[in-house]
């Protein structure tokens, strides 16, 4: 509880973090606030069904809340204003004014995952993929560092919850505005899980390796980073995990 995850790929795509990390939270009992900016809600409920769990059925539990951003955008580009004046919130409202203010997008988050009395789950959890996108759709890399702050605070200091986030990006990347964000995420993160395309190339054994960067330079005392590495391939409804070159196709 109260722990900062950055999930983080590089040459290859790490969104089975995501749905790992979704399902886990679910399964825990977890009030989930889940900003979904790359997919839809279809998508995502399809990869939770083979892991066992229904999005569907959480949402209507209560325990988790969905913002599904293609949805947001296209209402907050070609809508109308009744939204609005019924009074439903608009997070991603940022699009349409002069300004990159996440503000909105934040009292969404806030909102969401705030005790309501009767209230019974034992942990909040911010989910949100993936934050390149605010910079796609115009936020500044200050306004999307700043709203993380934010996040961070309200979610992992005040409630004792976890925030997860996955931002792609990479040394060689050209997106500078990206690579200043995952720079100072990686800083500022108890837990960094970062996958990886194989430097040789395409396998279909192995589908990448995953380092997994435990901060405890972060915690009282300075002691330095744990770092371990492992290759994985992701199957149908899991993923295998091995020590590098041990995987059961090469020996």
């Amino acid at each position: 509880q109260g722990k900062f995850t950055l999930l983080r790929d590089t040459r290859t795509d790490g969104s089975f973090l995501v749905h790992h990390f979704l399902s886990f939270y679910l399964r825990a009992g977890c009030k989930v606030c889940f900003v979904a900016l790359l997919q839809s809600f279809s998508h995502y409920n399809i990869v939770a069904q083979k892991l066992g769990v229904s999005l569907t059925a959480a949402k209507e539990r209560g325990q988790l809340v969905f913002l599904e951003g293609l949805a947001s955008c296209l209402d907050m580009l070609f809508g109308e204003e009744e939204e609005e004046q019924a009074g439903q919130p608009r997070p991603l409202r940022f699009i349409s004014e002069s300004t990159s203010d996440l503000r909105a997008l934040f009292d969404f988050v806030r909102t969401s995952l705030a005790p309501a009395a009767g209230d019974a789950w034992p942990g909040r959890v911010l989910l949100l993929d993936d934050l390149g996108v605010l910079l796609s759709l115009g936020a500044s890399p200050v306004a999307v560092l700043d709203f993380v702050h934010y996040c961070r605070v309200a979610v992992c200091c005040r409630l004792q919850g976890n925030v997860v986030v996955l931002a792609h990006g990479g040394e060689d990347s050209e997106d500078e505005e990206n690579e200043l964000v995952v720079t100072s995420l990686c800083h500022h993160s108890d837990l960094i899980l970062w996958a990886e395309g194989l430097a040789t190339g395409f396998c279909k054994d192995v589908h990448g390796q995953l380092k997994i960067i435990r901060r405890a330079s972060l915690q009282p005392g300075g002691e330095q980073d744990v770092l371990q590495t492992y290759q994985y391939k992701i199957q149908d409804k899991n993923v295998t995990f091995f020590a590098r070159g041990l995987s059961a196709a090469v020996l």
